[in-house]
């Protein structure tokens, strides 16, 4: 019975564990998105403007922002989140979507 009860009880401990590296790795991820958005919003303003709203808002999130650059209208930002033992980064990048290619065949009439 008391092997039983201490398996159950490290079992119930990895996987609170593992729960917290997950919730941790999704607040990290959700930070570095907004900061992402937020830089590349006001990449045009210049890297130190872009740099500081994404800290504000990482901030904002309970996270950190590990590195932030910013080439032309591209922001790409590293958000830290520390929950316990646990601090996971992610990178996110953020900017304008790539323009299609224009149609290579004639024009259609209406």
């Amino acid at each position: 019975m008391a092997v039983t009860t201490a398996t159950l009880c490290t079992v119930f401990a990895v996987v609170l564990a593992l729960g917290q590296v997950v919730v941790a790795r999704h607040r990290a991820g959700g930070a570095a998105d907004l900061a992402a958005l937020a830089a590349a919003d006001r990449a045009l303003e210049g890297t130190a403007a872009a740099c500081r709203v994404a800290q504000e808002v990482a901030g904002a999130q309970g996270a950190e922002v590990v590195r932030c650059a910013v080439q032309g209208e591209i922001a790409d930002v590293i958000a830290r989140v520390s929950l316990g033992p646990y601090a996971p980064e992610v990178r996110s990048r953020a900017g304008p979507a790539t323009q299609s290619p224009a149609p290579t065949g004639p024009p259609q009439s209406p």
